[in-house]
């Protein structure tokens, strides 16, 4: 799969493309809401190891169908150093194959499914780490490794 050049637009209103970040690999991360404890655990793995991620020749996307206005208060909450990017019309979860049905205590609804989306730098998606494998307290090991 290609990952597509417009990505989506950020908690600032600016575009994001895949082609902004040549000779990147890009993180691109999805994730069910912002402020909730898992989402924000694996925020914060990725903002601790964001030099690492760097290093390595990464660049951080953080996707939900959250608001733009949501996304700025999480970034300052946790003094994120990456974009969030506000998929309010679900446009990007529905390409990425990442919305669906999920059930919490038996309640059954719609959201996002937490996965990672590791695109290389020609734009194929080189690796998927889907729902079952991410463990947010450690989720920039799993992408480094």
């Amino acid at each position: 799969m290609i990952a597509p050049d417009f990505l989506g637009t950020d908690q600032d209103g600016k575009e994001i493309r895949r082609s902004d970040f040549p000779g990147k690999k890009i993180a691109l991360y999805f994730y069910p809401k912002d402020s909730t404890p898992g989402c924000t655990a694996q925020a914060c793995s990725l903002r601790d190891n964001y030099q690492a991620l760097i290093d390595a020749g990464y660049q951080v996307i953080g996707v939900s169908v959250d608001s733009a206005a949501s996304h700025k208060k999480f970034i300052e909450k946790n003094n994120l150093p990456f974009p969030l990017i506000a998929d309010t019309d679900h446009k990007l979860v529905d390409q990425f194959g990442v919305w669906g049905e999920k059930s919490m205590y038996g309640r059954k609804y719609m959201g996002t499914f937490r996965t990672t989306f590791i695109i290389g730098t020609d734009g194929n998606v080189e690796r998927v780490i889907g729902p079952k494998e991410i463990k947010t307290k450690i989720h920039a090991r799993q992408i480094l490794d």
